[in-house]
């Protein structure tokens, strides 16, 4: 499967001021293999050790971190000929050995003719749990996410609409109504299967989604586990669960904004902050803050105490409320409440994995909302997202009227266009906005 990554590696295998990379995300993202496939791509051979399945090489880093003594024994371990340039040295599963981080450091100063990868599973987790640390400049870091829309066309084999997507999208045409059409059914698709690399190879496999489904739930435990396995408090597990779990009722109220009192009646912001800021270290979950004021940079100025969450894949989002396929591709009436919530949690996946911060706006009455407002090409452009075709957009005109921004965005099924400031984007093409 293509991944954007692949185009990162490609840049760092060449970068003459390369350092050792740190690729940390979520489980089931697909580190391993993105890194593997590189490897097999740009270099004569891959020196590969797990962490998890050879415990005994956190043994050989409790030796000795320089690398004159590391390279001859994992050159042995690995049964490869470990080559200065020519062979890709890939830890995996680093975060459950700390000296196999800090090592990193030294391959930075003396030997940064070696390249070495290192990727881990709640990475930042552990990092924060157990204190490690990496110097600072000596590494080069990268976050992996699922699979985003782009990737998910690719993978079906729809490398040509993807194409005309960016073509129109760069001169504000009208995609041809076929291909409109279709760019929403595979929308819809995406919704339900997400961006999980397994996710999505069972889906182009089978065409099934029950066995969709059955992968979702089978991640989504492993992720519960996970929450387990990285916490030592059984309260902390609980509440980390609990506030896990109510991400999806979050986003079905009217107002999308993150209520405490939905994780159980009474709870407060001081006993589930630790929760909610495990699963975003996780990169399980994205926090999204309400922009006090509309100035740069937005991070200055965020509410910390008005967030909305989303959950990182769509189709988990799905599968933790257990919706049909049918109610997605045929946005039944029963889903009116959840549908802006899913909305806005799939254009903040697509702008996330774009790199873009994302913020919300609301009036100082909270009346008005826009849905986001990011930092485009030094410009903080509003962004709102409508699931249908004729939306209005009082909050939208209302946020032009008194901030004047050089051109909004506005997201629907709609097709391409350009009016009145405000560029039009189908729910399909959110991918482009980078």
């Amino acid at each position: 499967m293509y991944r954007l990554i692949d185009d990162y590696l490609a840049q760092w295998h060449e970068d003459k001021y390369r350092k050792p990379l740190v690729i940390q995300g979520a489980r089931q993202v697909g580190k391993t293999y993105a890194v593997l496939e590189f490897g097999r791509k740009h270099y004569d051979n891959v020196a590969y050790f797990n962490f998890q399945t050879s415990p005994i090489l956190v043994k050989t880093f409790a030796e000795d971190l320089s690398p004159a003594y590391l390279l001859p024994i994992l050159s042995h371990i690995s049964r490869q000929t470990i080559t200065k340039g020519r062979t890709l040295i890939v830890f995996d599963e680093v975060q459950l050995c700390e000296r196999a981080l800090t090592c990193l450091k030294y391959f930075c100063e003396e030997a940064p003719e070696y390249h070495v990868i290192a990727a881990g599973s709640l990475l930042g987790v552990a990092v924060n749990r157990e204190k490690y640390a990496f110097s600072v400049g000596k590494v080069n870091r990268y976050t992996m996410y699922p699979m985003n829309m782009e990737e998910f066309l690719i993978a079906l084999g729809e490398q040509d609409l993807v194409a005309q997507i960016k073509v129109c999208f760069t001169d504000h045409k009208p995609m041809p109504a076929a291909l409109h059409e279709l760019g929403l059914k595979l929308y819809r698709q995406y919704l339900v299967i997400g961006g999980l690399p397994e996710v999505v190879a069972r889906f182009v496999e089978t065409g099934d989604f029950t066995q969709v489904r059955h992968v979702q739930d089978t991640i989504q435990m492993d992720y519960l586990g996970d929450m387990s396995k990285y916490q030592d408090n059984a309260n902390e597990i609980k509440k980390t669960r609990l506030t896990y779990g109510t991400i999806a009722v979050q986003l079905s109220k009217k107002n999308t904004r993150f209520q405490y009192k939905l994780i159980k009646k009474g709870a407060r912001a001081a006993e589930y902050e630790n929760a909610i800021q495990w699963l975003v270290t996780a990169n399980l979950v994205h926090q999204v803050y309400r922009a006090e004021q509309i100035m740069k940079p937005l991070d200055n100025y965020k509410d910390i105490d008005d967030f909305k969450i989303f959950l990182s894949d769509m189709g988990l989002l799905c599968a933790q409320k257990d919706i049909r396929p049918d109610d997605v591709f045929f946005m039944e009436e029963e889903l009116v409440e959840f549908k802006g919530g899913m909305i806005e949690n799939y254009v903040d996946n697509q702008l996330t994995i774009n790199g873009l911060r994302t913020t919300f706006w609301r009036n100082e009455k909270g009346t008005k909302e826009v849905d986001f407002v990011v930092s485009l090409d030094g410009k903080l452009i509003p962004i709102e997202a409508k699931n249908g075709d004729r939306v209005t957009s009082v909050s939208l005109n209302d946020y032009i009227k008194e901030l004047k921004p050089a051109y909004a965005i506005r997201i629907s099924r709609r097709n391409f266009g350009f009016e009145n400031g405000i560029m039009l984007v189908p729910l399909y093409a959110v991918f482009c906005i980078k």
